[in-house]
């Protein structure tokens, strides 16, 4: 385990890559989504088989999450968008990475390379979407919700959880809870600034959009292939959010298979 002091925050960060002193063919940061997630949302399922194909693999802990520092105030998705660009300062990551991010985690990874597109070598999107209007008021809605049943309510929510999932379940909801209660951030992420069509049609990397085939955010799958230059879709049968939990190994497969073209691509153009 590692912290790491961006300057603004401090942030619990994960590291791993390939063994016996192989040097790693390139860099992929994970980035994990809101409220009850964090990197060991990764740890446990793909980061291991990154690291086994020769892969360096950053995780770190978004702000608020996990063992990261959870200061009151900073959550809009510039803020996101920042501390990500600060901790690839700070542990020295100079080249372009390959940026994955599940859920609110692929907000913050599109928005990295919309503001930075010289340090994105690709960009994959698990059950997420970029920045929109539309997007803003979605999670203002589910934010909104979080905050009235969760942090005004939590008692009876967590016994409902509890009786109804599971106590580890339960034991998230709780540090969700605490989350919504004791920071901005229920108010800060659908005030974020969000992306026009055209700084989307800008990206111009490589983007791979990961779809649980009963997830409605699988609908966007066509509008993304519409809108952006180099953009690939796949949508698993029998999913819904929780599909990089559920399917690791095809999720896992689908994106090494796009950074291992993107570094092909990318080896022919240096010749």
């Amino acid at each position: 385990m590692a912290m790491v002091d961006t300057g603004s925050v401090r942030l619990h960060v994960q590291r791993t890559g390939p063994r016996h002193g192989r040097r790693a063919d390139a860099t992929v940061v994970l980035v994990h989504g809101l409220l009850t997630d964090s990197l060991a949302s990764y740890y446990f399922t793909v980061a291991p088989a990154f690291a086994a194909a020769g892969l360096d693999v950053v995780m770190y802990d978004l702000r608020g999450h996990g063992r990261s520092e959870r200061p009151a105030t900073g959550y809009s998705l510039d803020d996101g968008v920042d501390d990500l660009a600060a901790l690839l300062d700070r542990l020295g990551v100079t080249g372009p990475v390959h940026l994955v991010g599940n859920s609110y985690g692929g907000t913050i990874a599109f928005g990295y390379a919309a503001r930075h597109p010289g340090r994105a070598a690709s960009v994959t999107l698990v059950e997420s979407e970029p920045a929109t209007a539309a997007w803003a008021v979605k999670l203002g809605g589910i934010l909104d919700r979080v905050v009235t049943e969760l942090a005004h309510n939590e008692a009876d929510a967590i016994a409902w959880i509890t009786a109804h999932r599971s106590h580890n379940t339960a034991r998230l909801a709780r540090g969700a809870a605490r989350l919504a209660r004791e920071t901005t951030l229920g108010r800060d992420i659908p005030a974020s600034r969000v992306l026009t069509e055209e700084q989307i049609a800008a990206v111009r990397c490589p983007v791979l959009a990961l779809y649980g085939g009963d997830s409605d955010l699988a609908l966007l799958a066509p509008w993304l292939r519409s809108v952006l230059p180099d953009c690939r879709t796949v949508v698993i049968p029998g999913h819904e959010h929780s599909v990089l939990v559920e399917a690791p190994g095809t999720v896992g497969g689908h994106i090494l298979s796009l950074v291992e073209e993107a570094g092909r691509v990318a080896a022919e153009a240096a010749r």
